[in-house]
């Protein structure tokens, strides 16, 4: 049986998809290299300190925090060379106005008795000259990172007035050799962590609503099959394994019913199914191809590809099905929805040209941009503080995940040292 790679595309994936060529290499778990390009209007100038301490721990603390708040596009950073502070000195702010900080962030981090590490920072108002609060961690060394996105996450939320994204997750698949492997990493690619390898193909990883389960299409049975895996203790169930194919799952937002791709019907078709598994009701009654499933945070609709109008364009529908509301008008080729989790946006992957290139919408007005200029753009996935959208795409005949902001102009590529990344997902804020 020959079956599609990639089913999330459905028959839309001869002329959209890049390949079966996810990932080579083996280095996937390597550190990854965050490069940061662009320039925003509004970047708020932020030092960050090396922790003292720091020296002695397996991670630079201020490093990572760094690279969080860069890549979110709100923080320029200010170079902090040769300064080691910690969290009870207080900065000559005269210094730091004169390097071009408003806000700065110092810390330390020191090795427990009981191997722990505690971790300690604070951050500066150096315009004001105010302590604007801390916190302290204490952590095991497979923590370490988390406590710095979690630092990261403060800053954001105490400048920016938002909730930061540093410390949730994201999901992506790799290929190396005939080997494909389901990963779950920090939000900045590193610290991947394998949670299911298999000789067939992996695909179309969907994170549920709390952040515990990983919905997925496997092709162990020689045809697409959708689990649900539970992160924690890796133990998965049988979602859907109907005849033909079973692909593109999405959650609710409630996390108690999957959107489905089934063909069992003939053709594909939207379908609802307990996250429990059992007996599929169909969405829509149509003789067209629907596929790529999403949800609107409320609930409340579906946005689907469908080819019914000719070619592939993003509609909507009740979620409870009925007759579907046509989305997309620009451009002739509109695929792989994604709804930002505040419901103002929708992203998708438009074909320009021959290029497939990641747009945005603004679903209250309908205006759309493009957010990026390279040629092979696919899957993307909203931060959960929707203010990011992590893609994949190719630079240099290598696939890569970045992210970009909004408005297209900083993007950060999150770049494995060895191999090739497909298919992201970001997951919730953690619970």
């Amino acid at each position: 049986m020959t079956v599609n790679p990639f089913p999330r595309f459905t028959a839309f994936v001869r002329v959209a998809c890049m390949g079966l060529a996810l990932l080579a290499g083996a280095a996937v778990q390597a550190q990854f290299r965050v490069d940061v390009a662009g320039i925003g209007l509004n970047q708020l100038p932020i030092a960050v300190s090396a922790f003292r301490g720091e020296d002695g721990a397996p991670q630079k603390i201020a490093a990572i925090v760094q690279a969080d708040l860069e890549r979110s596009g709100q923080f320029r950073a200010v170079d902090a060379a040769g300064v080691a502070l910690d969290e009870l000195t207080r900065p000559d702010v005269a210094l730091w106005r004169q390097k071009g900080a408003d806000s700065l962030v110092s810390g330390s981090v020191a090795r427990l008795a009981d191997g722990r590490y505690d971790v300690r920072f604070r951050l500066w108002d150096v315009v004001r000259g105010q302590d604007l609060g801390g916190q302290s961690y204490a952590v095991t060394q497979g923590d370490l990172r988390l406590a710095a996105h979690r630092i990261a996450d403060f800053v954001y939320e105490k400048l920016t007035g938002e909730k930061g994204a540093f410390s949730t997750r994201i999901a992506y698949v790799t290929k190396a050799g005939p080997r494909y492997q389901l990963w779950v990493a920090d939000a900045d690619g590193e610290n991947a962590q394998s949670a299911l390898a298999s000789p067939e193909p992996i695909i179309s990883p969907a994170w549920s609503p709390n952040g515990a389960q990983l919905a997925y299409v496997s092709f162990e049975s020689r045809k697409p099959v959708v689990y649900s895996h539970d992160v924690a203790t890796g133990k998965r169930r049988l979602i859907a394994n109907f005849k033909g194919s079973n692909s593109a799952p999405a959650w609710s937002p409630d996390g108690r019913t999957l959107a489905v791709t089934l063909s069992r019907d003939g053709g594909s078709q939207l379908f609802a199914i307990d996250a429990a598994g059992g007996e599929p009701r169909r969405l829509a009654q149509s003789s067209s191809i629907d596929t790529e499933p999403v949800y609107s945070p409320d609930g409340k609709l579906i946005f689907f590809v469908s080819d019914r109008g000719g070619a592939p364009q993003i509609y909507k529908m009740p979620a409870s099905g009925g007759s579907a509301e046509r989305v997309t008008f620009t451009g002739s080729y509109n695929i792989s929805p994604a709804v930002s989790p505040d419901g103002r946006w929708l992203a998708y992957i438009s074909r320009v040209n021959g290029a497939f290139k990641l747009h945005l919408m603004e679903l209250a007005g309908g205006g759309v941009t493009v957010l990026t200029d390279s040629a092979a753009d696919e899957s993307p996935s909203f931060a959960p503080n929707s203010r990011l959208i992590v893609y994949a795409t190719q630079q240099q005949g290598r696939e890569v995940l970045m992210t970009t902001t909004l408005d297209g102009k900083i993007k950060a590529r999150l770049s494995g040292q060895g191999g090739n990344i497909r298919e992201p997902d970001w997951g919730p804020f953690q619970k």
